[in-house]
């Protein structure tokens, strides 16, 4: 069986809504995008770096698939992550796209998260890591799909924004596998399902 791991910026009020740049995620009006950038060091890099000599493959929902296709799609810049993402195979779960043709090697999942991420869990074939998603997140941790998270976890407040879990989440125990400080504050810390 496939596991399944998150990968996730977020504030320490647990804000996970447009860490990338302003104009990432506006819904419901939010207007901090962009609180993640400048957080970035060696420490991170490494980390994150980490992932890439394993392959796998990647699992989105439909808002951060288009923009992953946007902006991860058209580069060919020989940057390893670059060349990661553009040759995974990325499962998009959706129930309005009608295809996932705007980026190579895509997979359209149509239906139910739940339903459709339980399925591909179960066939033989690469692990999967989810990258942002936070709804797909939410709805595969409800349905106990998830396997770990790698929590990015940033040393300021928002007072506002979507969080990891807004609203009712099942009892679900974790624990604490490995953590790292990175220069800048953050504490990227990975949690392994109990």
């Amino acid at each position: 069986m496939r596991s399944i791991s998150v990968i996730l910026s977020t504030t320490l009020d647990g804000v996970v809504q447009g860490p990338g740049r302003g104009d990432e995620d506006t819904q419901n009006g939010f207007d901090l995008g962009g609180w993640g950038t400048g957080y970035g060091d060696d420490v991170m890099a490494r980390e994150m770096g980490k992932g890439l000599d394993r392959p796998g493959d990647m699992l989105f929902g439909r808002r951060t698939w288009e923009d992953f296709a946007a902006v991860w799609g058209p580069q060919t810049d020989g940057n390893p992550y670059t060349e990661h993402m553009n040759a995974a195979t990325k499962y998009v779960v959706s129930t309005t796209l009608d295809n996932a043709d705007a980026w190579q090697n895509s997979v359209l999942l149509r239906g139910s998260a739940a339903e459709t991420v339980a399925e591909l869990k179960s066939l033989p074939g690469k692990d999967l890591s989810v990258v942002g998603s936070v709804s797909l997140v939410r709805a595969l941790h409800a349905a106990g799909l998830i396997d770990s998270y790698t929590l990015l976890i940033h040393p300021l407040t928002l007072g506002k924004g979507a969080r990891l879990f807004d609203g009712p989440a099942p009892l679900t125990k974790f624990t604490l596998a490995r953590s790292v400080a990175t220069t800048t504050g953050v504490l990227i810390a990975q949690y392994e399902r109990r």
